[in-house]
């Protein structure tokens, strides 16, 4: 039972900052955490990348330890998990709160033998076995979209938290206005095989509208980044798609855009909650995406934006659509999405049902 006027004590675990995405999720939940009510330390790998630095003013404690280790070999897991359990013990934490994206349960070997509390948000669609212990070992689990729940069907300590978006920090009202004499087309994701971005390219390019321009931002430093940006030199779509690599704050970029595409590569893949296509919403710009979990689930009730994943024609088609609408009609959309994302993903609402479930557990206690 929590003795009054104590603080409840937190440490939310992550493994970087590298990027601002999910970390700035984390950051405003840090930051929007009643400070009477709550003490909140962070723990992370490594301290690299530009995000950290923000993290850093907030001024609150930052533990450069890694909180999970390795499973094998077995029989000196105990060993390894040691030092992390201390670590928790010493610092006397309430609630370990695990924004780990991985399936690794040693963490909760490790504050289970502290006698913590350990929580963590499935972020992340994917389960296996490893998944199955570390969601037996948690004392709740935090998912953050419908379809999560049916991972833990025995598992009453579960909640479904979307997570949330400061709505006025990703406010296109702090932009100039679009006066490109292009359809300007955004994108936001690291290329990877999965995000299908060729299939968005192949897609504009089926359209043959050379006012069509696409901006990729995202990190294509890689062998995949590379065939892209091979394959558009052979459907000679150089002057058409400008590569701006990983941006720290894409909100310039986004402003000035006319639609943002989500696209994926198969049918069968399953996202968790993408906060870039979040944050798209909230600067008010009408969005195509593709037909799978996670997409689908943010852009509920908003069937005729969706598209079956992997088919560049069914793209085509969606954008043509939207490329032929008026101007006010586009703004329409952009401002239902908007309207849309202030009302189910407030940061606001966020941080207040994190407080709620903190509070609930330690009460329990």
């Amino acid at each position: 039972m929590m003795s009054k006027g104590h603080k409840i004590k937190i440490l939310l675990t992550i493994p970087n900052f590298d990027t601002a995405g999910s970390g700035k999720v984390v950051y405003d939940l840090v930051n929007g955490l009643d400070k009477t009510k709550f003490d909140v330390e962070i723990a992370c790998a490594h301290n690299k990348g530009n995000f950290f630095e923000t993290v850093e003013a907030l001024g609150l404690p930052i533990h450069i330890f890694e909180t999970k280790t390795a499973y094998r070999p077995y029989y000196s897991l105990l060993f390894r998990v040691l030092p992390i359990s201390k670590f928790y013990k010493k610092n006397n934490y309430d609630i370990i709160h695990s924004w780990q994206w991985s399936n690794d349960w040693t963490e909760a070997i490790a504050a289970r033998l502290a006698g913590k509390k350990w929580i963590y948000t499935k972020k992340a669609m994917g389960f296996n076995k490893h998944w199955k212990i570390k969601s037996y070992l948690a004392h709740f689990i935090i998912t953050i979209n419908n379809e999560m729940k049916k991972y833990f069907p025995n598992k009453k300590s579960q909640k479904l938290i979307p997570l949330g978006i400061d709505t006025d920090y990703y406010n296109a009202a702090q932009f100039e206005k679009n006066k490109s004499e292009f359809f300007e087309v955004i994108t936001v994701a690291n290329l990877v095989p999965v995000k299908g971005v060729e299939v968005l390219i192949r897609a504009i390019h089926h359209l043959s509208d050379r006012k069509i321009k696409l901006n990729i931002l995202g990190d294509n430093d890689n062998d995949y980044g590379k065939s892209v940006q091979e394959l558009c030199r052979e459907l000679d779509m150089l002057d058409q798609v400008v590569f701006h690599g990983k941006q720290l704050d894409v909100r310039p970029y986004i402003a000035k855009s006319d639609l943002y595409v989500i696209p994926t590569l198969d049918q069968g893949r399953k996202e968790g909650m993408p906060m870039a296509l979040v944050e798209a919403m909230s600067m008010g710009i009408p969005i195509l995406g593709s037909n799978i979990t996670g997409i689908n689930y943010v852009l509920k009730g908003f069937d005729e934006l969706l598209f079956q994943a992997g088919d560049f024609q069914a793209l085509a088609n969606k954008l043509r659509l939207t490329r032929n609408l008026k101007k006010e009609e586009r703004d329409e959309i952009g401002s239902a999405l908007q309207t849309y994302c202030v009302n189910h993903f407030a940061m606001s609402t966020f941080i207040k049902a994190h407080e709620d479930l903190y509070t609930e557990l330690i009460i329990k206690k």
